[in-house]
């Protein structure tokens, strides 16, 4: 196995691997390989907790195309720029502007031979199309879930070995405005439809409240949708880019072709055709157009665009689908419907055809801008 300082050279631009199953147990020869060789370039991607192993001081520039929780204090630092672009963007970034000279990416064996990607696939493939050597970290105790080819082997650089679980996503259990909100929504659901939902407490509390089969075809597979699967209604293989839970979930994904490429789950024509697709997320708040801020607050970086409005203007094009987004009319004492949004508008009003909370919803489909304000400002009257 060759060290990932015989890959790293000045000025190289190394793009890391992302989500659960991220190299850990790389990091610290990646700073000290980083320092070495000096002036390199860093891309991030989904970070769902924070990495203290991860010197970021030890690059020139570190960028994160969707920054997940565990940057918001690296961000808030002025370490990470973080980055406004949506998922199903990434890849022409890194076939452009940020194209990676090498991948330092967890990889696992497949079951017919070779490597593939473990707990997420992601934009990995983007990088690798884009001409990225893979610094492969060899896993076996990931699940095999990537449904695409095993990485070229030409392009394969095994870097080293990790027997490091990986992390554990568990989100907030729902509370009572989540479970009101999710009865909500399903009423909402035709059945057989395609269902995406967000990650936390509301995803959980949506799949939780089901009733009828539903396809799920969405960027992060929760914990919920094993329940769902047992519960008889889970239709067909789900369709995801990431997994985002913990040990039942990733036992259950193992072997089954479930991860694809964003260029795949992503993509607007494929998730806007065939059955009804449902869009179900959240808000950090929404203003009286129905404007939607999921990346930060006050003094505060909370996330990234991620697919929040890739999911979103899909599912209004799709016929007989629906793009929800469901939040509690508060949150900490404090109103979610704001005069002006705190943030930026990470999804334009225009692609959110229902607002709903626990005391009820607003349909905004065929409202021209007044009405939409009127109606919303009701449902936060209620």
């Amino acid at each position: 196995m060759k060290g990932l300082a015989d890959l790293i050279r000045p000025g190289a631009r190394v793009a890391v691997g992302d989500g659960l199953g991220a190299p850990r147990s790389a990091y610290a020869a990646l700073g000290a390989a980083a320092r070495s060789a000096g002036g390199v370039r860093l891309v991030l991607g989904w970070v769902p907790v924070a990495e203290p192993e991860l010197d970021l001081a030890a690059f020139a520039d570190v960028r994160a195309v969707m920054s997940g929780w565990g940057l918001r204090r690296p961000i808030e630092a002025g370490l990470v720029r973080s980055l406004p672009v949506r998922l199903s963007a990434v890849p022409a970034l890194l076939a452009g502007p940020l194209s990676p000279d090498v991948l330092v990416a967890t990889v696992v064996p497949r079951s017919g031979g070779g490597y593939g990607f473990g707990t997420e696939v992601s934009w990995q493939w983007a990088a690798v199309d884009a001409g990225a050597i893979v610094a492969g970290v060899v896993a076996d105790g990931l699940p095999s879930a990537d449904a695409g080819p095993p990485l070229p082997s030409d392009r394969l650089v095994l870097v080293g070995e990790s027997t490091l679980p990986p992390r554990t996503l568990r989100p907030t259990p729902p509370g009572p405005e989540h479970r009101a909100i999710a009865e909500r929504v399903a009423g909402y659901l035709p059945p057989g439809a395609r269902l995406q939902i967000g990650p936390g407490a509301l995803g959980v509390a949506v799949l939780d409240a089901l009733r009828t089969p539903m396809r799920i075809d969405s960027g992060l597979l929760p914990d919920a949708v094993v329940d769902l699967d047992k519960r008889g209604l889970l239709v067909g293989q789900p369709v995801a880019t990431y997994l985002a839970g913990g040990s039942e979930l990733l036992d259950w994904a193992d072997g089954r072709p479930l991860l694809h490429r964003i260029e795949y789950t992503h993509d607007l024509g494929r998730l806007s055709s065939g059955e009804p697709f449902v869009a179900v997320n959240t808000a950090l708040e929404v203003d009286a157009q129905g404007q939607v801020n999921v990346e930060a607050l006050p003094g505060a970086a909370v996330g990234g665009i991620g697919g929040h409005p890739d999911y979103a203007v899909a599912a209004t094009r799709s016929v007989g689908g629906l793009s929800i987004v469901a939040l509690p009319r508060a949150h900490r004492g404090s109103s979610t419907l704001v005069s002006a949004l705190s943030g930026p508008v990470s999804t334009p009003g225009h692609d959110v055809d229902v607002l709903i909370t626990e005391d009820g919803a607003a349909d905004l489909r065929g409202l021209d801008r007044s009405e939409r304000a009127a109606a919303i400002q009701a449902l936060w009257n209620f």
